[in-house]
């Protein structure tokens, strides 16, 4: 039952947090390229990671294919990651606060979908082997 409750209450923050990002990348466009450009990234990726970003909650929360599922949870994961180490890297450690956040969800979430879920991730059984 525990395992069930941090599932949900993990994967809805997650969702949160990222849905806010969506909102942030629509409501302030050209804050957002123009921080993504300080970072190194080009400006035409805002408009593909808003889309990206929603799509990959709507997937993860409607799981109606648990590959597809699993494929979200990797890109999520490296989006994560990537995004922590570009605010390491251009020596701004506050901004990967939300994306050290995000991880620490997003493991939560993975490890306990199973629990929550009626059709379960293989590859989750395999990483408590």
């Amino acid at each position: 039952m525990v395992a069930i409750y941090s599932y949900w209450i993990s994967t809805t923050l997650l969702s949160l947090l990222y849905l806010a990002s969506a909102y942030m990348y629509v409501a302030k466009g050209e804050w957002v390229r123009q921080f993504l450009a300080d970072l190194g990234y080009p400006a035409y990726l805002v408009p593909l990671m808003i889309v990206v970003k929603v799509l990959g909650v709507v997937v993860i929360l409607s799981r109606f294919s648990v590959a597809l599922s699993d494929l979200a949870y990797a890109g999520l994961f490296y989006h994560l990651l990537l995004s922590g180490l570009a605010h390491l890297g251009v020596h701004r450690p506050k901004g990967a606060v939300p994306a050290a956040v995000g991880l620490a969800l997003l493991a939560a979430s993975i490890l306990t979908q199973n629990a929550a879920r009626e059709v379960p991730s293989p590859y989750v059984q395999a990483a408590t082997l």
